[in-house]
């Protein structure tokens, strides 16, 4: 059999395909479960996927347990600059003081710190790049990125799902 590079390049791609197909299927069937995904072994807040349903909205769910973006500017978290603390949507964890966030110009809420034992982080590389993904550490639910390009005094932007999150006014 001769090999071309056609052949070579959609071989490559129906299984890069096919890979993609199956994680999503897994971690939407539950196959992949979302503490497994960020790495850890239990999270002291559990729910089944069905559970998960019931309590959060379904844009609230795509994101946090299934690690999705709600769309740049889309949060009304992203314009909330009262005093307060803003927590977990799945588990109402406290994540970031008030005092943390700034406006990054990037569309989504933004903080230069988490509050203690607040988050976890791992390894991202989806969508073809390597980042770190930020995890809320009481129940794994998925909240967004952190990135190197943020200001003093720690350097880092935790670019955060709105949707993710609520808010509490001091």
């Amino acid at each position: 059999m001769r090999y071309t590079r056609r052949s070579i390049l959609t071989a490559a791609a129906s299984g890069l395909l096919a890979a993609g197909l199956f994680g999503s299927w897994a971690r939407q069937s539950g196959l992949i479960n979302q503490a497994h995904a960020a790495g850890e072994a239990a999270f002291a807040v559990t729910h089944s996927d069905s559970e998960w349903r019931e309590l959060l909205t379904a844009e609230q769910f795509r994101v946090l347990r299934e690690e999705g973006t709600e769309r740049a500017y889309s949060s009304a978290l992203n314009e909330e600059h009262r005093q307060g603390t803003f927590a977990c949507a799945g588990c109402q964890q406290d994540l970031f003081a008030s005092e943390s966030k700034f406006d990054s110009g990037t569309g989504w809420p933004s903080f230069y710190q988490p509050l203690p034992n607040a988050v976890g982080e791992t390894r991202d590389q989806s969508l073809g790049m390597l980042r770190t993904a930020v995890h809320c550490s009481r129940c794994g639910g998925h909240l967004g990125h952190v990135f190197d390009d943020g200001p003093k005094p720690t350097g880092l932007r935790y670019c955060m799902n709105g949707v993710a999150m609520t808010f509490r006014p001091a």
